[in-house]
């Protein structure tokens, strides 16, 4: 327990400067974070860290998280470096005679798309306008959710939420975790409230809850299924990288893509 605090204060007090000074130092932090959970993502799949496959797709997650990225046609929307990604990729199951097979093609794409995506949208949100209000209260929501959920699992919970994928979690601490993130949401508002009204950042307190609770389980289910307990071990006491942001790769893109915060 005590390597587990220490671990996550300094882990915490780093990522809260970077994201305080936001620009290269944030962009470069989550440059770093998406490159090591590939990396996790690549080991959980048992693919092989250095192949011409590999070093495409971190190529493709290195333009999606870092806006400084230095590539000619700059602004060609997500979506075609995606199928630009996946042709190099077909290329390269025919050039090296299916020794790069389909599925591992498929698994390239889904772990690029999954966290190149997440971190993608995490930068994009600090980096856009009042990057640092909106940035700060998806964490503060994200994180109060955890902790409620915790603690209310720990005291009142008695219903089991998902016993098959996670069985600690429970009903109760679903919804405590939910009523703080909507408490934590509404604070916000009434800090900014030009920025965020009321009834917006309940929504937004809910939407955050809700899907960074999914995010949860989508990883809970995605180890279960490789019969690993965490994703890597570079945070002692908290497992990986993709352990610690599980929540944080589902949340973002899904508030762009509902428009609730900024776009960039």
């Amino acid at each position: 327990m005590k390597q587990r605090i220490v671990t996550g204060l300094l882990a915490g007090s780093v990522f809260l400067a970077a994201l305080w000074l936001g620009g290269y130092g944030f962009a470069s932090l989550i440059f770093v974070l998406s490159v090591i959970g590939f990396g996790e993502f690549l080991r959980m799949n048992k693919l092989q860290t250095f192949t011409v496959g590999t070093v495409i797709s971190f190529a493709a997650l290195a333009r999606f998280t870092f806006p400084y990225f230095p590539v000619a046609m700059p602004g060609m929307p997500f979506d075609r470096w995606l199928w630009l990604l996946m042709f190099l990729l077909f290329a390269v199951t025919v050039l090296s005679r299916n020794k790069l097979t389909l599925d591992h093609v498929a698994l390239y794409l889904l772990g690029v798309v999954y966290i190149g995506a997440g971190f993608y949208f995490m930068a994009a949100t600090r980096l856009g306008e009042h990057g640092l209000f909106w940035t700060l209260l998806v964490f503060s929501c994200i994180w109060l959710t955890d902790s409620g959920a915790y603690f209310a699992g720990y005291f009142f919970g008695k219903h089991p939420l998902w016993p098959a994928i996670s069985p600690k979690k429970t009903v109760e601490g679903a919804l405590g975790g939910t009523v703080l993130s909507v408490i934590s949401a509404v604070c916000f508002s009434l800090y900014a409230p030009q920025l965020l009204s009321a009834g917006r950042a309940v929504l937004l307190g809910l939407v955050i809850a809700v899907i960074g609770q999914m995010g949860d389980l989508i990883q809970s289910a995605y180890k279960r299924v490789r019969g690993i307990k965490d994703t890597g071990a570079i945070l002692p006491g908290h497992g990986g990288v993709l352990d610690r942001t599980d929540s944080w790769l589902i949340v973002f893109p899904f508030l762009h893509l509902l428009m609730l915060v900024p776009n960039t």
